[in-house]
């Protein structure tokens, strides 16, 4: 969920291009304004959501087949496919047609994974593991919200406009479990506090003789309404935001991707990329550079709330 779009979830700023812009993030009063509407305000859904993106190989086995701002990864093995992210319940047909566009069949998705259980990145599991026969893993503390369709989501629970078509989980994954399919190895790290099971994947990929360390971000964001202090729903959450960072910044990275196309500049780069920049998404400074921002917004709400509690 990104920007105004939804402000329910304060995704990271972007520039024009879509590339990470630290030095003038929040610098905007307008947008801080519109960060500070209550959720009850919330607008329609970001068009980027649903904006047809390019499908485009990213390295190795792993595939771009997501839209704008969702971003959803194709990982083409012998055995089979995997899917990250399933988006929204509408964005079904859209990466069906990536998926197809790239040349592969849909139907060959043997395991779904999403980054964690908000409605913008697993409303359209149920849909795709009806249409697959897909295997469906999902972090252990995410597992009961895509059961229940959000219903059980520690902030959104009683929302009825951030339920989904609930799902049934195959698998349940643990911090360090491993996703195998045809000889490709993806590793879940638990990075929690955006949703109690919010999973960061990481992966190698071979390019060029090199190997690239791949990591798709899950969400290292602080949602406005999100209690940071005295969370009775979900006491650990400070304590869980920050065990994500202390993972994120361990994690050794190349080829810098997320949940949202907004997070890695997504637009800037592929434009880089379509240019002939085959490198346009190895960005290990990027990627230290948003984690680095995050903890940094993270912290100062938390000092904040501090400072406000009686």
């Amino acid at each position: 969920m990104t920007g105004c779009g939804r402000t329910k979830d304060a995704e990271i700023l972007k520039t024009s291009g879509g590339s990470l812009n630290v030095r003038n993030l929040f610098a905007s009063a307008a947008l801080l304004a519109c960060l500070a509407l209550p959720v009850s305000l919330a607008a329609a859904p970001n068009p980027a959501w649903t904006r047809p993106f390019p499908p485009f190989r990213i390295a190795g086995n792993l595939y771009y087949v997501g839209s704008e701002d969702l971003a959803s990864y194709l990982v083409v093995t012998p055995s089979g496919l995997i899917l990250i992210n399933s988006s929204l319940d509408a964005s079904v047909p859209l990466i069906r047609k990536s998926v197809e566009t790239l040349g592969f069949n849909f139907h060959d998705i043997k395991i779904l994974l999403i980054s964690h259980a908000h409605y913008d990145h697993c409303a359209g599991s149920a849909r795709i593991l009806r249409m697959t026969g897909a295997k469906y893993e999902v972090m252990d503390a995410d597992v009961s919200v895509v059961a229940t369709g959000g219903r059980t989501d520690f902030s959104y629970g009683a929302d009825p406009t951030m339920r989904y078509p609930g799902a049934h989980v195959d698998r349940i994954l643990h911090d360090g479990s491993t996703v195998r399919l045809g000889g490709t190895v993806l590793t879940a790290h638990l990075t929690p506090g955006h949703t109690k099971g919010t999973t960061t994947w990481t992966m190698d990929e071979r390019e060029d003789g090199k190997t690239l360390h791949a990591v798709i971000i899950g969400s290292p964001n602080v949602n406005p309404g999100y209690k940071l202090v005295d969370n009775k729903a979900y006491p650990r959450i400070a304590e869980d935001y920050k065990r994500t960072f202390e993972v994120l910044n361990s994690l050794p990275c190349d080829l810098f991707l997320g949940a949202h196309g907004g997070y890695f500049g997504l637009t800037e780069k592929y434009a880089r990329w379509k240019a002939g920049d085959k490198d346009a998404f190895v960005d290990p400074a990027g990627y230290k550079a948003y984690v680095a921002e995050r903890g940094h917004a993270f912290e100062t709400e938390l000092a904040r709330q501090e400072a406000a509690k009686p």
